[in-house]
């Protein structure tokens, strides 16, 4: 129930880049459509959800974000601290695998609709193949929780909002029962870390629009998305993406 620290995101790097090959990888970003049965006229189309998949540390975990998707935890950097190299260029922000949808932001990584090299063929397989663990997760759920697979017939977004997170809760719960987890958050802090994280808290607003423009340096996003093509190009023929 907290956000993870540098040491927490270094093992997430380390864990998605030994089953799926992806150096700097947090996590796969998708959306779920629950339909609200007793939605208001006055709300349509106001109301969406998308979750992000793989920060709270288990292979199939989910978890919630309110009205905009990611963003909010992108901005802040708080799932963000930990450096990576990948093809001699250094970033200081981890990314999540998305598909078409999504903007062409910094921490956002998306395959090619078209490819026609090899590299980029090959790199366009390994993400999607790396993004079916989040399918699967909400194919899990679904069939685990049966209210989510019926319409919702509450009248309040506060209450639908509850019931979601609370299904999450518990299935993220069943994970770490089963010992399916990629990395276990360890609440031991150091006193520098902490320091760090208050200052991080006080400069947040101050900070907020430079954090912005780095999200969404397009220039940046290509930059990796070619950086990473070619780090998955030069994988051992050995390597085999794991599904």
């Amino acid at each position: 129930m907290r956000s993870p620290n540098a040491h927490d995101v270094a093992r997430l790097y380390s864990a998605h880049e030994e089953r799926r090959g992806f150096r700097g990888m947090l996590g796969s970003v998708d959306c779920m459509h629950w339909e609200w049965r007793n939605c208001p006229v006055a709300f349509k189309e106001q109301y969406t959800r998308a979750c992000f998949f793989g920060m709270a540390g288990s292979n199939n975990d989910i978890n919630v974000l309110n009205q905009s998707p990611i963003f909010d935890k992108l901005k802040n950097g708080t799932f963000s601290s930990a450096l990576f190299e990948v093809n001699g260029h250094e970033y200081s922000k981890g990314y999540y695998l998305a598909d078409g949808i999504y903007p062409d932001w910094a921490t956002l990584v998306k395959g090619y609709s078209c490819p026609t090299e090899e590299p980029t063929i090959k790199f366009t397989r390994f993400q999607a193949s790396a993004r079916k663990d989040i399918e699967r997760a909400f194919g899990v759920l679904q069939g685990r929780v049966h209210i989510i697979r019926i319409a919702s017939r509450s009248m309040s977004v506060n209450r639908i909002r509850r019931v979601i997170e609370c299904c999450l809760i518990l299935h993220n719960m069943i994970l770490e029962d089963n010992n399916f987890v990629l990395s276990k958050w360890e609440e031991i802090f150091t006193t520098e870390e902490m320091e760090n994280g208050m200052e991080r808290i006080r400069n947040r607003g101050r900070d907020r629009d430079i954090i912005a423009r780095e999200i969404r340096d397009r220039d940046m996003h290509n930059q990796l998305t070619e950086d990473l093509v070619e780090h998955i190009w030069n994988l051992p023929p050995t390597f085999r993406n794991a599904n």
